[in-house]
């Protein structure tokens, strides 16, 4: 596989790709939506974009190419994380600031207003983990060597893919748990660690942004 500079720009691209067209759809919107409509909206356009080149980009890489990706697009890793879990986070508090007027809009306001919040909640929960398994393989083919292993998988496959980390994300985002993966270095436990603690938080809060929508769809 042949890596240019152009390979390297676009790898680097995407997330602002991703944040221009969100507040480009953010000022584009009428007028007569709230700020908070807004940009949620923009939200949804930046994140579900976002999430579509992770995935394109995962499915479409052969597991030998991973190590070049990882030293030519890793991103600036913690910058990424810590963007992508801001935005959850202030996804979440969108919706939260929005719940009141749910009990006074009907008909298609409503629904709308319900599948909007429903989009977020989905896209805002599958970022995490993709962010977080693009993530550990990066941090596992760049620190790996002869004698350290940070992710170890069952039946030890020499060359894990990106199916193989998006297993133990999203496994750590549904469950909690770590499955059947073993973190052979303190670095990877502690972005382990991380995600656990932001998965816990965001599951307890679409727990309860669940509760209140359901009341407020009962009063």
């Amino acid at each position: 596989m042949t890596f240019s500079f152009r390979n390297y720009y676009h790898a680097r691209s995407r997330l602002l790709i991703a944040m221009l067209a969100g507040v480009v759809c953010y000022f584009a919107l009428p007028a007569q939506l709230d700020y908070l409509q807004r940009l949620l909206i923009g939200w949804n356009v930046l994140a579900w974009l976002y999430l579509f080149f992770m995935w394109f980009r995962m499915l479409r890489t052969r597991v030998e190419d991973i190590p070049h990706i990882a030293r030519m697009q890793d991103e600036s890793a913690g910058l990424v994380l810590g963007l992508v879990t801001l935005g959850c986070l202030v996804s979440i508090l969108a919706i939260l600031l929005e719940l009141p007027s749910l009990k006074h809009l009907s008909g298609t306001p409503r629904a709308m207003h319900l599948l909007l919040t429903g989009a977020t909640l989905v896209v805002s929960w599958a970022l995490l983990p993709t962010a977080f398994a693009m993530h550990y393989a990066h941090h596992h083919y760049l620190r790996r060597s002869k004698d350290v292993t940070p992710m170890i998988f069952p039946e030890k496959p020499q060359e894990p893919g990106y199916w193989d980390f998006l297993y133990f994300s999203f496994t750590i985002a549904v469950a909690s748990q770590t499955a059947d993966v073993a973190t052979g270095t303190t670095d990877m436990r502690q972005i382990t660690l991380l995600q656990s603690v932001i998965s816990f938080v965001f599951n307890l809060a679409i727990l309860g942004l669940s509760v209140n929508v359901g009341a407020g769809l009962l009063s």
